[in-house]
């Protein structure tokens, strides 16, 4: 089994910057691909960002060119910067490690971008 531990959440201002860290129990991700999810308040699950276990990284159109997706070459942790954040980026940021028939989810982390 696997923990997931998301942090780096928090309330920002618009046009601010955070870094999200996703902290896996073991390191993983060199053999596990990754993704960052997000839900806001009465909306779908979205995923955002993919980092696969070789790093090949893609990422929804909602967030590319102003989130990046990253990982450490420990292996036990993936990263999403996100900058230019808006109002609308607002939402609970989940991390996803996952392969054929295994997936482990992290709790999450609040973001909230407000003036």
């Amino acid at each position: 089994q696997v923990q997931l531990v998301e942090s780096g959440g928090g309330l920002v201002q618009p046009g601010g910057s955070l870094r999200l860290s996703c902290i896996a129990s073991r390191s993983i991700f060199g053999i596990f691909d990754a993704a960052w999810y997000r839900q806001a308040p009465g909306k779908q699950r979205e995923r955002i960002a993919d980092i696969t276990s070789g790093g090949r990284i893609s990422y929804a159109p909602s967030v590319k060119g102003q989130f990046t997706i990253s990982k450490n070459s420990a292996g036990n942790t993936v990263y999403l910067q996100m900058d230019s954040l808006k109002p609308e980026d607002t939402a609970v940021y989940k991390c996803n490690a996952f392969q054929i028939g295994v997936s482990y989810w992290g709790q999450g982390t609040q973001v909230t971008v407000s003036s």
